[in-house]
């Protein structure tokens, strides 16, 4: 759990509480803190009572997106810190195109990792 600076805030365009994802994916709070706990999972302290959250884009209906725990480890792997990851994952590439975290979502996990992993080249 970090904090992030506002102009990554910025890149996000939707947060989620944690006792809303364990409402979505139908688990405990106590699980979802478990996934963050063990990288599944960016969480942030945020807002005025610096309450934990999650970015929307990474819950996908009732479950977490597709890709996003291996992407999140090829980029913790490459020495990037939860900031930059979330810059990373919600900054526009034109050749992607969108951000990596809306590819996620469209099921285009193969691409970003793909990507995810030659940032360490």
């Amino acid at each position: 759990m970090t904090e992030i600076d506002a102009k990554t805030d910025a890149l996000v365009p939707a947060w989620l509480h944690l006792p809303d994802i364990a409402e979505m994916l139908d688990v405990e709070v106590t699980r979802v803190r478990q996934l963050v706990k063990e990288g599944q999972l960016i969480a942030v302290r945020r807002g005025e009572n610096r309450t934990l959250q999650v970015p929307a884009a990474f819950i996908d209906g009732d479950r977490v997106v597709k890709g996003l725990s291996g992407t999140l480890t090829l980029l913790r792997d490459d020495g990037f810190t939860d900031e930059e990851m979330l810059e990373w994952l919600f900054t526009p590439d034109p050749t992607l195109p969108g951000t990596p975290a809306q590819a996620l979502g469209e099921n285009r996990g193969t691409e970003v990792k793909r990507r995810a992993q030659a940032l360490a080249v």
